[in-house]
């Protein structure tokens, strides 16, 4: 005797129960580890950072001519303190990003060519260095993490610090000059999507 097949609904039930799983986990992942308090050390607030930015790799397409190979790495470069880029190489190591890319950190000297990296991090001890890396990414396919509280023109995602928590912002318009195709699930966790620019 055959076992009696589901139904339809019940298979229909199970995808739909499967989806929110998939966006509980993807909430899980973006924004409880996100709680920080200000009297936490400041190596806790980049350990969230490093991990928001490792997450970003994964809900960001880039264009085909961005990698040389299938199974070239995700490079992100850091301007910032010996710590931050410290925290975000531990944070990196051994992760992947989607289709299975490693990741690479490595620190953006100062006039450094930005030609095949994917996400530069500027954190905000380097706050002198913004104008100079977001004009080195223009017309490139850059992923622009920066931390400012004036909202960078020319930055795709921005961190800022609500309620002792570490949310985000996302310029369209910036990732879509610089080619790139942000996820509707990491849209819908941001604190704020700019749609149009200024």
């Amino acid at each position: 005797m055959c076992p009696a097949r589901p139904s339809i609904d019940l298979l229909l039930a199970r995808r739909r129960a499967a989806r929110l799983a998939a966006l509980a986990l993807l909430l899980a992942c973006l924004l409880p580890e996100a709680g920080w308090s200000q009297a936490d050390s400041p190596q806790m607030e980049y350990q969230v950072k490093a991990a928001f930015v490792c997450k970003f790799a994964s809900y960001v397409e880039w264009p085909p001519q961005a990698f040389e190979k299938p199974d070239s790495p995700v490079t992100i470069a850091v301007a910032g303190s010996d710590a931050v880029y410290a925290e975000l190489v531990r944070t990196a190591t051994g992760q992947q990003a989607a289709e299975g890319r490693a990741f690479v950190v490595r620190r953006l000297a100062p006039g450094a060519s930005l030609n095949g990296i994917h996400i530069v991090y500027v954190a905000r001890s380097h706050a002198s260095r913004l104008a100079e890396v977001l004009n080195g990414t223009k017309g490139q396919p850059t992923l622009t993490v920066t931390e400012s509280e004036q909202e960078p023109a020319g930055a795709v995602i921005n961190f800022v610090i609500v309620n002792d928590k570490v949310r985000f912002d996302i310029s369209l318009p910036t990732a879509e000059s610089s080619n790139l195709k942000i996820s509707a699930r990491l849209l819908a966790v941001a604190r704020r999507v700019v749609q149009k620019p200024g």
